[in-house]
């Protein structure tokens, strides 16, 4: 999967979404004591040789940061003059933002330092990891909900998204968002003296009841389980009934539906499922599992993107 890929002499770049360069080595850095107009620049690059990779240059001056996109007479040899220049942000819409956390080869890194340390900003040229510098222009990345139970934390199925999402080089910009179900705000839907939970791993308690655990295999007792229909399935698998129960599953949230959204379902075994908008992976899914759910939200959503 990839984005549009264009050459930035083809079409203006200025006015597309989520442009990104397709290798931070295309992009030039140099610094000038002088300060330029959008004209005088131009002027200044027109007939200078530059580098045969480089399609962008970020022109530091005394007034902010300026970015670029530069023709060359000719790709082949080592050097060769800039034949056209292209403005694409003029340092009252381009932010300079350094931030070693981030691969600057990812867009969803770009577009993440962007939202998070430049969010107005038009273009953001972010210098990262390694000391690589690249950018993103007009940056309006896909926005993905994680809905996902907690305790545990930290929220194992969000942490795979944005782990995922950190090394993907061929997906649009996506930014993750945990959308959490806390174990201990369902006991208040069935107030209760005593509350059984899936399992010991989650460690919750629920304040002024007792807690027990389905997969410790208590003795029944007068409890209300704080579970899902797997959960169910189970306690009548050892009592021979199904007592009163809150769901938690995070399939069932009302507000996901209709919305760029991974969830999980333990009814899921070995399969994702797509549905509305939004895609579910088995409880415990890989991280290949989840990679595909991804993908598939991308086409489902199919955010414009630009690799140049």
């Amino acid at each position: 999967m990839s984005g549009t890929r264009t050459d930035p002499g083809q079409v203006l770049l200025r006015s597309r979404l989520n442009v990104v360069p397709s290798a931070y080595r295309g992009v030039s850095v140099t610094h000038s004591t002088d300060s330029f107009t959008g004209e005088s620049l131009i002027e200044y690059f027109t007939g200078r040789e530059v580098y045969r990779r480089t399609r962008f240059i970020v022109v530091h001056e005394p007034n902010g940061v300026w970015l670029a996109a530069v023709q060359r007479a000719d790709p082949v040899p080592l050097f060769s003059p800039v034949t056209s220049v292209e403005i694409l942000a003029d340092p009252t819409e381009c932010s300079f933002v350094v931030d070693a956390s981030i691969d600057t080869a990812v867009p969803s890194n770009l577009a993440r330092a962007a939202a998070n340390h430049a969010p107005e900003a038009k273009a953001v040229v972010v210098e990262g990891l390694y000391s690589h510098v690249s950018f993103i222009l007009n940056p309006q990345p896909l926005n993905i909900n994680v809905t996902e139970v907690v305790p545990p934390t930290p929220a194992k199925l969000f942490d795979q998204v944005c782990r995922l999402l950190e090394v993907a080089e061929d997906l649009p910009p996506i930014i993750a968002h945990l959308d959490a179900l806390t174990l201990d705000s369902f006991g208040s839907k069935i107030p209760s003296g005593h509350y059984l939970l899936p399992c010991r791993g989650a460690d919750t308690e629920i304040v002024g009841a007792r807690t027990s655990y389905l997969d410790q295999r208590p003795d029944r007792e007068d409890w209300t389980l704080v579970g899902c229909e797997r959960s169910a399935q189970i306690h009548e698998w050892f009592y021979g009934d199904r007592p009163p129960m809150v769901s938690f599953c995070p399939r069932e949230r009302e507000e996901s539906s209709g919305m760029a959204t991974i969830t999980k379902c333990c009814l899921l075994e070995e399969s994702i499922e797509i549905e509305n908008g939004r895609v579910i992976v088995p409880w415990g899914a890989s991280l290949a599992d989840i990679r595909e759910a991804i993908n598939e939200l991308a086409r489902a959503w199919d955010p414009a993107w630009t690799t140049v």
